[in-house]
């Protein structure tokens, strides 16, 4: 199995995973906390499709599709505080641009052989991956550790465990 196919197969996840909690909540629901200064959902989703965009670009320029205008910068960290649902996006505009970085993703790495993969990430991204699939793989870890947080909330909401 080549990098490309293994870092797809690992990608499959959290996608699946994502999807799952976000699946039966409402915009308003994306924008209760866990707790007390922790972030959001909403805020969480356009961080983390921020990152896969960003990161992808470092790591291979201009290789993922635009992100919406105005995107990036409601979701940095000065809107994280934010309380305010005109602030962010609604989660259908969230999933599809997930689908569409995701697809990004899936695209880029089709284009990638194994020595593309191995190859040294840019040294600001030296400790998030040291090669280029490293930077790429580690998005799974990324989207995981987040969704978990969500947990939390759909708790709070009295949903049901999905997994």
């Amino acid at each position: 199995m080549s990098i490309a196919a293994h870092i797809k197969d690992e990608l499959q996840l959290p996608t699946f995973v994502v999807q799952g909690y976000i699946q039966d909540l409402t915009d308003e629901d994306l924008m209760r906390r866990p707790v007390e200064n922790a972030n959001h959902i909403a805020w969480q989703l356009g961080h983390l499709i921020t990152a896969e965009h960003d990161l992808n670009n470092m790591v291979c320029p201009d290789s993922m599709p635009a992100l919406p205008e105005g995107f990036a910068e409601k979701h940095n960290k000065e809107t994280a505080s934010s309380d305010n649902p005109d602030d962010f996006c609604t989660k259908d505009e969230y999933l599809a641009c997930m689908a569409e970085q995701r697809a990004g993703t899936l695209a880029l790495l089709d284009t990638l052989s194994d020595e593309d993969l191995q190859k040294p990430s840019p040294e600001k991204l030296q400790q998030f991956g040291a090669t280029v699939g490293a930077v790429i793989a580690g998005q799974s870890a990324h989207w995981m550790m987040h969704a978990g947080q969500w947990v939390i909330v759909r708790r709070q909401l009295g949903k049901e465990a999905m997994f």
